[in-house]
């Protein structure tokens, strides 16, 4: 058993070891690590592999600092098997992490896998036993909405809260029209869109550029498609939308509050929901909900406006982190804390 490298004409093995293990990911995905090539940062695909049968992945992404620090992020990841972290396997995972923090000179390894605590999972324990400590600092949402969409179009509209099915037709009779798009021009569009909801919402998007590798890059693979919901001539919403393996995801959204009458954001994750059904997806991942019994969440809002669709509530074991050099683990989170 041995930790490998893997190489660039692995894209269609890598991709669907990860679309079949049950915690697999977009952000472990293949073409999510050329997005992430594409930003300027280092990425590495590393695989346990025995007798050329892979056990584990991990796409690891180096993030810069100041002063030639930097820190590693395994997003949504590692992807397993089965859903268990074996200790073994893991240990050989971990320490050829370890190797690459020495030479890139990080503070800290951070991973947070979509794999859900139950009464009896001894998952947390066992990722304590790798040197892993529970981080408040997350970086995906550690709680999220899915969809079962194997329903049929009625089906899924019957088991909406009654109130949103109202507003997708309402939408409908104002004549909102939905146009899907992948090209870089429209993303102007978006992130005008966005820049006006940032500043009503009070929350820091990603960079330009960042939003746009992602069209770019994801777009042409066919992952990534922008909605956009046009009104009397003017684009007023817009989403992202992912879809990867069984799952659909809405990644990124922006409405303009003037319109907020229209009720265009209803009818926009309808329709990215039937193009999901379309592509054969099973799911469809609203993305980030407000924990359960929180009475202060600033996600409280659009958890209500996700929740109207219906879905299962699911709660992930977070975010953890292997700490290589503890002074400046400390400086990191107190900087974090002030900026």
């Amino acid at each position: 058993m041995e930790v490998i490298e893997v190489k660039e004409n692995q894209k269609e093995k890598w991709n669907n070891f990860v679309k079949a293990s049950p915690n697999g990911s977009l952000l472990q995905s293949w073409q999510w690590s050329q997005f992430q090539e594409a930003l300027g940062r280092r990425i590495w695909r590393l695989a346990i592999q025995s007798e050329k049968e892979w056990s584990m992945l991990a796409l690891v992404v180096k993030h810069n600092l100041p002063l030639g620090k930097c820190y590693l992020y395994c997003p949504r990841g590692p992807i397993l098997l089965n859903s268990k972290f074996q200790i073994a396997n893991s240990k050989l995972l971990f320490d050829k992490m370890q190797g690459i923090a020495e030479k890139e000179n990080s503070i800290f390894l951070r991973i947070d896998p979509a794999i859900q605590p139950t009464a009896n999972s001894q998952q947390p324990l066992a990722i304590k036993d790798l040197g892993l400590i529970k981080t408040s600092k997350e970086v995906q949402p550690q709680d999220t909405l899915i969809l079962d969409i194997t329903r049929s179009e009625d089906e899924l509209l019957a088991g909406m809260h009654h109130k949103t099915r109202y507003n997708i037709r309402l939408a409908k009779r104002k004549g909102v029209k939905i146009r899907q798009s992948i090209d870089l021009k429209d993303l102007d569009i978006f992130w005008d869109l966005l820049s006006e909801t940032t500043k009503r919402e009070k929350f820091k998007p990603h960079s330009r550029e960042y939003y746009r590798k992602q069209l770019e890059v994801l777009g042409k693979e066919g992952l990534i498609k922008l909605f956009l919901a046009r009104y009397k001539g003017k684009v007023i919403a817009a989403n992202i939308v992912s879809f990867f393996g069984d799952t659909a995801t809405y990644l990124h959204g922006a409405s303009l509050y003037e319109y907020r009458k229209v009720m265009a954001p209803h009818l926009l994750q309808w329709e990215a929901i039937l193009e999901a059904k379309k592509k054969g997806c099973k799911y469809y991942d609203f993305w980030g909900i407000a924990p359960k019994d929180s009475s202060s969440h600033p996600w409280l809002g659009i958890t209500r406006f996700k929740k109207g669709f219906g879905g299962q509530e699911v709660h992930y074991i977070g975010a953890w982190d292997k700490i290589y050099q503890p002074f400046w683990y400390k400086v990191y989170n107190l900087v974090k804390q002030i900026i």
